[in-house]
């Protein structure tokens, strides 16, 4: 895939990721546990690769509060900032890295970023809740990234897959074989 296309599909990814929020009605408890904005995110990491993606993670969550107000800029749009470009590296560079790709690779790439990004953004929120001097508990890292989340998690392992596959019958996004 030459470099305008991958250009052109990631900069079509960021503005999904910009436009999908609004599926979820602008309702903050919707919205975070149905994760639209990461959808693109791993979209871009599997088509485009890592080199694309995370750096269009990064700036994702970051522009969206600036134009919309959601996520709130500090601290949720920066640590989703660094989470999202956790989910892209991993997400792209694994996958990349196999040398057959097909449904077992996809979810290897799409398991390991979640847990990756995950935990990127735990230790994101620490570090920023810290420097207000309040705390990130233990308990507030397992409801945000996993309790609360499941719904989205869900979403993404079926919806994902799912796209991929079908990508994989056009000439869009074909499996390494």
């Amino acid at each position: 895939m030459n470099n305008v296309k991958k250009l052109t599909l990631t900069a079509m990814f960021m503005a999904l990721g910009l436009v999908l929020p609004f599926l979820t009605g602008q309702i903050p408890q919707i919205g975070s546990m149905l994760l639209p904005m990461h959808i693109p995110v791993f979209f871009c990491a599997l088509i485009c690769g890592w080199q694309w993606a995370a750096p269009m993670a990064l700036v994702l969550p970051v522009l969206r509060s600036v134009l919309f107000g959601m996520p709130p800029m500090y601290p949720g749009a920066i640590a989703m900032a660094f989470e999202f470009a956790a989910y892209a590296f991993v997400a792209g560079f694994v996958y990349a890295c196999v040398k057959k790709q097909n449904l077992l690779t996809l979810y290897i790439s799409i398991i390991a970023a979640m847990i990756c990004g995950r935990v990127v953004w735990g230790i994101a929120q620490v570090i920023l809740l810290g420097l207000d001097g309040k705390p990130f508990t233990l308990q507030a890292f397992l409801a945000g990234a996993f309790t609360n989340a499941i719904p989205g998690i869900i979403l993404q392992l079926i919806l994902i897959p799912l796209v991929m596959l079908a990508l994989d019958k056009t000439i869009l996004a074909k499996f390494k074989k």
